[in-house]
């Protein structure tokens, strides 16, 4: 296994593993590799030191971290707040909901809801198109 730090065109920075040298510029050649944080395929790598086991981790590494997390957060943050402005909520009628708009028995509409694990397994095996919005950590001033 080889791990490159890549960036994309967009200036995002981050890392992936490949099996092998030649499996990155095999994927890379067919445009499979992707940025995750803004899906670009325009992604090169990065000159990177090696890794030398004794030494500690710098803080410009921490630092990345913690804007990718802050990034990451913002992204899912803008997620569900579309998502919570622009579909009905139908609570825990969901399931239900979702699957009579995939059958035609309902009108077509974006919704998000609440739903079991068991009625999400369902759906999903049914090919009704679901999907989690993203969990978001507690806000500071809510954390004592």
């Amino acid at each position: 296994m080889i791990r490159y730090a890549l960036s994309c065109d967009d200036g995002h920075g981050f890392e992936a593993w490949f099996g092998s040298s030649s499996d990155y510029d095999d994927q890379s050649s067919r445009g499979l590799v992707e940025c995750p944080v803004c899906g670009s395929r325009s992604v090169a790598k990065q000159i990177m030191a090696p890794a030398v086991s004794g030494t500690k981790k710098s803080a410009p590494a921490a630092d990345a971290a913690a804007k990718m997390r802050t990034m990451m957060t913002e992204a899912a943050r803008e997620v569900r707040t579309h998502v919570e402005q622009n579909f009905d909520y139908v609570g825990d009628a969901f399931a239900r909901e979702a699957r009579d708009i995939h059958e035609g028995r309902s009108e077509k509409r974006e919704i998000y809801g609440e739903a079991t694990p068991a009625d999400v397994k369902k759906l999903r095996d049914d090919g009704v198109p679901v999907a989690p919005l993203p969990n978001l950590p507690p806000d500071k001033s809510e954390v004592h």
